[in-house]
């Protein structure tokens, strides 16, 4: 333990203070939100979540910090249920949620430190020794812009690296899949149907998109046949029939999910398409809080119960959602597609749950940006990471973002 800790910091034996929550954001990468949770025992603790930085860095500010400073950071669970006892912070993944998760993985970091542990030994300890990942086919830009909007902010650009794997499957899918083979990699997700859906509201495909969109499949199965799983990410764009006709025509494929084929606000029409298709259906990064879930669990319209850490409630939420998903015998999926440190929470907690089947991963990420904002990235070889062993998440931001002209922080203190 913390020897400021051992000592009696913070006005009682073994006690410790919030003394400062600082939120950093910067303009390059807009959508990323850092929280630090400082102490009086000297002890910091990083989170971070995703999308909407600026509403997330006040809500933080205007409404959280009054309830979180002068507190005791160890005790995450009543923390966790002050920063969500809002009227408005009702199972969603809303800039509430978004807040209170960053804060949350931020207060597991700093328990980690205090402990001299890994946050995965402080969720219960590992599960297995190395975890399978599958790839996730997005850019070195994907997502590296104000706004996020399917299509018009993918952001292709070939020329930034050997991984641009976005482009790669809308162009070149037997060569991405020969690619990730080649490292050890034999699962992997694309989403080819997106533009049309863009162009047609999710309201209906044509022959010709249609074709299109099969064409990536079609590529990977003649180069490498059965040797790579292919995940199809639908990003709740599609209406149900439309959503079943594209499930129909893919099926042949042999993909392994579905994902989020149509938006994720009806657990009915949901638990319908699941019916239609031997496939199985992954839900969702979308949803907020194990509540949201269980409607789809007991409805039996998901067979993958897939959750974002940085949307739904942090590593103290996910870690419940992930129960109670191997309560209906359902494995768990955590998302990645977002920063260095909601993904490296991601394999935390990954690693300690007994029902992860596959942990997400990009790879034009963790070999690109990540490493232009954060110390450490975990060991991923032949298709696998490994844990990180540090206390806490095991990874801090680099000194070269508190220099960046870019940044914007703001601090609230005791």
């Amino acid at each position: 333990m913390n020897d400021a800790l051992r000592n009696g910091v913070g006005g009682g034996e073994g006690m410790v203070r919030i003394t400062k929550i600082e939120t950093l954001r910067t303009e390059e990468f807009a959508n990323v939100l850092w929280v630090r949770v400082h102490t009086d025992a000297g002890v910091v603790g990083l989170g971070e979540t995703f999308y909407g930085a600026g509403a997330v860095s006040a809500h933080i500010h205007d409404t959280l910090a009054g309830r979180l400073l002068g507190k005791d950071p160890l005790r995450i669970e009543a923390l966790h249920r002050e920063m969500l006892n809002l009227p408005m912070a009702q199972s969603s993944t809303g800039v509430e949620y978004r807040a209170a998760s960053a804060i949350d993985i931020a207060l597991w970091d700093l328990f980690g430190k205090v402990c001299g542990q890994p946050v995965h030994q402080m969720l219960g300890g590992l599960c297995r020794d190395r975890q399978r990942i599958y790839n996730t086919c997005a850019g070195y830009r994907y997502v590296r812009s104000q706004n996020i909007k399917p299509v018009s902010t993918w952001n292709r650009d070939a020329a930034a690296g050997p991984y641009e794997d976005l482009d790669g499957f809308m162009n070149r899918a037997d060569a991405v899949a020969e690619s990730l083979l080649e490292s050890g990699i034999s699962a992997m997700k694309i989403w080819p149907f997106d533009p049309a859906a863009i162009e047609n509201d999710g309201l209906f495909i044509s022959a010709a998109q249609m074709k299109a969109a099969l064409e990536p499949f079609e590529k990977i199965r003649k180069a490498v046949g059965d040797r790579m799983e292919i995940m199809l990410e639908m990003h709740c764009l599609w209406n149900l029939p439309t959503a079943m006709q594209i499930a129909r025509a893919v099926e042949p494929y042999g993909p392994t999910w579905y994902e989020d084929p149509i938006r994720m606000n009806s657990p009915q029409a949901l638990a319908e398409f699941a019916r239609s298709t031997d496939v199985w259906v992954c839900a969702s990064e979308t949803l907020g809080s194990r509540y949201a879930y269980k409607d789809y669990l007991d409805r039996d319209a998901t067979h993958v119960v897939m959750a974002d850490l940085c949307w739904t409630g942090g590593l103290t939420e996910g870690r419940k959602i992930a129960a109670m998903a191997e309560t209906y015998h359902r494995p768990f999926a955590p998302h990645d597609c977002v920063g260095p440190v909601g993904f490296v929470a991601g394999i935390h907690a990954s690693f300690s749950q007994p029902n992860t089947l596959i942990q997400e991963s990009v790879r034009a990420f963790y070999t690109g940006w990540y490493k232009e904002l954060v110390t450490e990235m975990p060991v991923i070889r032949d298709g696998y990471v490994y844990p990180m062993e540090a206390p806490g998440l095991g990874l801090d931001l680099l000194p070269a973002v508190y220099e960046r002209p870019d940044l914007t922080m703001r601090v609230s203190e005791a």
